[in-house]
């Protein structure tokens, strides 16, 4: 892994965030903060990103899977926890079938 440097301007008030998240986590520096954030917020994301498409029919199960980059299981758990009917297309669901039969 390719390890990159990115610059950015921060509020006082993020700053002092920053250090209690640092602090609270037991980090060794603000940067390690600002990654480990920084990777809990493209999580995220990448979560709701797939909930969206999924509910807007645009993406498959699976693919929502992919994109949110978790597996099937921990997946369905989100969107049952999250109360989303995914179920609304016989295309969509024939291709999740044939994926998980493969």
């Amino acid at each position: 892994m390719t390890i990159a440097t990115i610059s950015v301007r921060i509020s006082d008030e993020i700053k002092q965030e920053l250090k209690d998240f640092e602090k609270e986590e037991k980090l060794l520096q603000t940067s390690e903060a600002t990654r480990k954030l920084l990777l809990m917020g493209l999580e995220t994301w990448r979560k709701e990103k797939a909930i969206r498409l999924l509910e807007q029919r645009k993406i498959s199960f699976t693919r929502a899977a992919q994109i949110a980059k978790m597996d099937l299981w921990e997946f369905q758990e989100l969107v049952k926890d999250r109360k989303i009917i995914w179920i609304k297309n016989k295309e969509f669901l024939k291709k999740d079938l044939e994926f998980i039969a493969q």
